[in-house]
């Protein structure tokens, strides 16, 4: 089966929500969520690395017949629990579009260490927890890609706008 080359958050969210998969949504999502006008094509969570949470995230992945997305031989290598459980960041592609479940955003930077820099975020009839505004901002000011560089002047003035509207 051919997977789609865009991601459909609101499905693949609730995939993970309904299989009771703990995990925080990072990266170009979180900042949709939070209001940025941006896109983004894929979908990257940070999960719980427990034996548990990997349990029910394998599950997810195996029903969304997820392969890595970057494996030019074609060989339709599917992720692994070890995988899950270690530190890396895995890029895969699903039937409802790419899945980046990131074990740590850097070092240090896993399920448990950001879990005190989120904010819970409802959309239509998901609940998230999504990495706050300036966490996101001071990780994609860290990374050094162009396309994080590209995008956190977006995000500076999202946040610097919804300051402005809060009550003081």
């Amino acid at each position: 089966m051919k997977h789609p080359t865009v991601v459909d958050p609101e499905a693949l969210l609730g995939e993970l929500i309904q299989a009771g998969v703990e995990f925080i949504v990072v990266g170009g999502t979180a900042a949709v969520l939070h209001a940025a006008p941006v896109t983004t094509q894929d979908l990257d969570i940070v999960h719980q690395r427990t034996p548990e949470n990997v349990s029910r995230l394998m599950d997810v992945l195996q029903k969304l017949d997820a392969v890595m997305r970057y494996d030019l031989a074609n060989r339709n290598l599917r992720p692994t629990a070890e995988m899950l459980l270690g530190r890396g960041q895995i890029n895969l592609s699903t039937t409802l579009g790419p899945l980046d479940p990131l074990c740590e955003l850097g070092e240090g930077q896993g399920y448990d260490e950001l879990l005190q820099h989120t904010v819970v975020l409802s959309d239509g009839p998901l609940t998230l927890r999504v990495l706050d505004l300036p966490t996101l901002i001071e990780i994609k000011s860290q990374t050094g890609r162009a396309k994080d560089r590209a995008v956190l002047p977006v995000l500076i003035a999202t946040l610097e706008e919804r300051q402005r509207r809060e009550p003081k």
